[in-house]
């Protein structure tokens, strides 16, 4: 049930979420695929508004996708980016990646087989996901400039018609806790959680938001 404790408690876990990086001109702009449409429209945006000369779009079909499309992520991106004006010519896409460690992987290999050392990236995904998507960059590519960035929407506004506020909270829940064993696998760098925000995680949890827990 979606109580204002829910609420206030889903918030924090949000705003953690968040790296709140500025933008800053970038080498070329990274998309990382999801079910989320507004992540391409926030990217090509971007391009637009020339903070990089190159769109990279990443992402086969994943967990939440693979029964909602036959396209996959990275081609539908680039089709919206194109629909807003990318020349097709300053795209390269990447459709195999399955998660976010692959999306970074498959990268380098495109850009390898391109011809291309980007030194700095402007990643793209969804709100929820810009901390986990810049420890897991740091990770696999500790060497690269990066900013991570996402459609610009609250927390209240973010739920659609394809994705509910519980299928939000689940989500974001599964995701701190990815944060957390996910350092300690070594499959991304570590990120402090400060303790409000691993109580409000715990609540959430006993509250039966555990859809998405490891």
């Amino acid at each position: 049930m979606m109580t204002e404790e829910v609420i206030a408690l889903a918030q924090k876990v949000w705003d953690y979420h968040h790296v709140n990086n500025s933008l800053e001109k970038a080498d070329c702009i990274l998309v990382l695929g999801s079910h989320d449409v507004r992540v391409a429209v926030r990217a090509a945006a971007l391009y637009l508004q020339q903070w990089a000369p190159l769109l990279i779009f990443s992402g086969g079909l994943g967990r939440l996708t693979e029964d909602m499309w036959t396209e996959t992520e990275a081609d539908k991106f680039a089709k919206i980016a194109i629909e807003m004006g990318v020349p097709q010519e300053r795209i390269l896409i990447e459709n195999k990646s399955t998660n976010t460690g692959e999306n970074i992987l498959f990268t380098r290999q495109l850009l390898e087989r391109h011809n291309l050392e980007p030194q700095s990236f402007i990643v793209v995904q969804k709100p929820y996901m810009e901390r986990r998507s810049f420890a897991t960059f740091k990770k696999h590519w500790p060497d690269k400039k990066l900013i991570v960035t996402s459609p610009q929407i609250s927390f209240r506004d973010y739920p659609n018609d394809e994705i509910s506020m519980e299928k939000v909270i689940h989500i974001m829940i599964g995701d701190l806790q990815r944060i957390k064993i996910y350092a300690e696998k070594g499959f991304q760098i570590y990120q402090p959680i400060p303790g409000d925000i691993w109580e409000a995680f715990e609540k959430l949890v006993k509250l039966g938001f555990d859809e998405h827990l490891i």
